[in-house]
């Protein structure tokens, strides 16, 4: 059975730390941001890691 390739899509967005937790930038800040709160916009400008029950869903594409 060859090995599975790495989905390139999902790889550009997260990053693995070195204890092996997954980072990943937030939603939601792409347009329509005059919608929303100063906070809101400031909060997502910080990247968070992917929540374990993410995790386990992602945990075969990379």
């Amino acid at each position: 059975m060859p090995k599975m390739k790495t989905k390139s899509a999902l790889v550009k967005r997260i990053k693995v730390t070195g204890t092996g937790k997954v980072k990943r930038s937030q939603a939601f800040r792409s347009h329509l941001a005059q919608n929303k709160t100063t906070k809101q916009k400031r909060q997502s400008r910080k990247s968070e890691l992917m929540h374990p029950s993410d995790l386990k869903r992602f945990k075969g594409m990379f």
